[in-house]
Formats: C-alpha cells, sequence, structure tokens
C-alpha cells in the first residue's frame, strides 16, 4: 500500500513537469513555517486549498457582506459568493496559461479570509480606530498563520502565503495603475487581477438590483467594448488576459507579466471608476453603513474595557490588549456582531 501511494504523488509531481516553465512547482516550495511530513497523495498546494476550505473562517464568508449591508434578497453578493467567483476566473486564466492551478485556487480561496463584517466599512473602521492600521489583506495572512486552528494556524506554504497577502491593491481604484502592486508568483497575480474582474462585475449586477443605477448607467464606450452582459464582460476581460499574457508560455520572453491590453484594461478602468463615484461612495453613506460604523466602533470601545470578555483563543495569540480585540471583531460575521450588539444591550 505505501509503494502505490508513493507513486501516486511521483505522478503527480510528473505531471507538474508539463507546466510552463514561469509556473510554480510544488516540490520547489520555499516551504511552511513548521516543518511537516509530505502527503502519499497531495502535493504541498493542494494541502493548502484544502485546509483553507475546512477551515472556520472561510465557513463565516457565507454571512460577511461584500458591498451592501445586510440586502433584502437571496441572490446578492457574500464575502463567500466572491470568492469562488474568484477562484473560479483565476483557475480559468492559470489553466489556459498552464500555471500551477492548484497554488491559483488555494491563494484565491484564502484571499479575503480576513475580511471584517459590514465590508470595507468594517475595514475602515478598524483601521481608524487601531492605532498600528488594519488591512484585511495583512489580516488573513494573520489568520492562516496564527489564530486559525485553535492558535496554530493553518502553517500554509510560503507562496501561497505571499498571494494571501499580495492580493490585494494600495488603492483599489488604481486598477492595474503604478500603485498596483505586485505578488512574488505569477499565480499570485493572477488571483489579484482575476479580483478585480469577479467584483467589479458582480457589484454592477447588485448596484442594479438594488436600484442603486441603471444598467443604462454604465459607461457607453466602457460597455461596447466590453459586454452588456456579466458574462460577456467576464469572457472578454478574462480572453484579453490570457492573450495579453501569453509569453509566460515562452521561455525566451523575460520577465512575463499577467496583464490586459490596454484597450481592455481602460474600459475595466472606466468602470470600476464609475463604480467607484455611483455606487461606492453612495452605499457608504447610506443608514445601514452608519449602523455599522456604529458597531464597530461600539464593539471596539467595550471590548477594549473588557477585555476579560474576549474569548480565550484570542487572548492567546498576542499580548497587544488592541490586537486581540482587533482579532475578534475582525472575525465577526455581519450577524454575529449584530447579535452581539443585542446582546450586550448596547
Amino acid at each position: 500500500m505505501a509503494s502505490r501511494l508513493n507513486n501516486i504523488r511521483q505522478v503527480l509531481e510528473e505531471r507538474e513537469e508539463w507546466l510552463s516553465p514561469f509556473a510554480s512547482k510544488s516540490k520547489f516550495t520555499r516551504g511552511r513555517m513548521r516543518l511537516e511530513k509530505p502527503s502519499p497523495v497531495r502535493l504541498e498546494f493542494q494541502r493548502d486549498r484544502d485546509r483553507i476550505i475546512h477551515c472556520n473562517s472561510f465557513r463565516r464568508l457565507k454571512h460577511k457582506t461584500q458591498v451592501f449591508i445586510a440586502p433584502i434578497g437571496d441572490h446578492y453578493v457574500t464575502r463567500l459568493t466572491h470568492t469562488l467567483e474568484v477562484s473560479q476566473i483565476a483557475r480559468t486564466i492559470s489553466r489556459a496559461l498552464n500555471l500551477n492551478e492548484d497554488l491559483t485556487e488555494a491563494i484565491s480561496l484564502g484571499h479575503d479570509l480576513g475580511h471584517t463584517p459590514f465590508g470595507h466599512i468594517g475595514e475602515e473602521v478598524l483601521n481608524e480606530l487601531y492605532p498600528d492600521g488594519f488591512h484585511h489583506n495583512e489580516q488573513s495572512l494573520r489568520l492562516v498563520d496564527y489564530l486559525e486552528n485553535n492558535g496554530k494556524g493553518l502553517n500554509l506554504t510560503w507562496e501561497v502565503r505571499d498571494g494571501i497577502l499580495n492580493h490585494s491593491k494600495t488603492r483599489v481604484i488604481e486598477i492595474m495603475g503604478d500603485n498596483w502592486g505586485k505578488a512574488n508568483t505569477l499565480e499570485g497575480e493572477v488571483c489579484k487581477i482575476a479580483d478585480a474582474v469577479a467584483y467589479i462585475n458582480h457589484d454592477i449586477d447588485d448596484a442594479i438590483r438594488a436600484k442603486v443605477i441603471t444598467e443604462e448607467e454604465l459607461p457607453r464606450e466602457a460597455i461596447s467594448l466590453l459586454g452588456h452582459s456579466r458574462s460577456e464582460r467576464i469572457n472578454t476581460m478574462v480572453c484579453d488576459i490570457i492573450d495579453s499574457s501569453w509569453n509566460v508560455k515562452d521561455e525566451s520572453l523575460s520577465p512575463p507579466s499577467i496583464q490586459m491590453g490596454a484597450g481592455i484594461r481602460e474600459a475595466t478602468r472606466a468602470l470600476h471608476e464609475f463604480l467607484y463615484q455611483q455606487v461606492y461612495t453612495v452605499s457608504s453613506t447610506q443608514p445601514d453603513a452608519e449602523n455599522a460604523r456604529r458597531i464597530i466602533r461600539t464593539l471596539y470601545q467595550f471590548f477594549d474595557s473588557h477585555r476579560k470578555l474576549l474569548p480565550p483563543e484570542y487572548l492567546a495569540v498576542t499580548n497587544n490588549p488592541e490586537h486581540q480585540v482587533v482579532d475578534y471583531i475582525a472575525s465577526m460575521t455581519d450577524h454575529y456582531a449584530q447579535r452581539i450588539i443585542q446582546e450586550l444591550g448596547l
């Protein structure tokens, strides 16, 4: 039995030899924070993907807001459905470019684990309150390194951790601009661009569903080039990314990059600028958004003054009292944060 299992791993590693010369191979991983015995039937990035899917933080994503807070309706995007859409788009790109699909999937599934309740509003408030600042990509890495698995973390590979940390843009308004940032693997770069493709398109659908905008208001030139439906736009963007990044398959072309062509990139930026002005800015001023800000501030102030009421798993990870409070609040779902406020009578 043991020899047969060892053969499975050997076959999987041999398959990776057919990947692009620029792809990340699991046998060349920079390793984990703690050494582990290899699995006989799964490669390292496959194990990371499975650990992320089975962790508590991944499950909580289903009750975390994407853009619209506590919307009435079953079809609005949640942080979980966003994550799954990013994974699907990233895997399509990665497969077409002959990159490591296992690594791409693991990064995609883990990239938003550290998001706060109430979407970016929660992130903004914690960033204001916590002296050291708060960024969800850094919290995602902290979560997989220290907070998950009863304080042991998930012990992921360096490549997955790097992709999770570097998926987030310096300013989301600067899509593929000078401050876009860079992951250290092409698979991480694929996840970064797939994240933008996913949220731009599903946020348009949600905004139309919420009657914040109408389809007729979308930038005409951008829509004419990208497509008049979500599926058309995603297909246009994905095909352009694959075509514009094709040199990752050619060893003689260096350095390769994951990118959009100039025309599609400008149309994508125009759509995002429209969303920023007409959806994100508007939704952040609505009564639900103000209530979300109040909840986060109230929770922070309460637990900062009553740290003994924090769950013990958050006390054990760090000696920094304010960081303990931030870890706890960031882990909450929208529903749980609202329930705690009610239970405490705040």
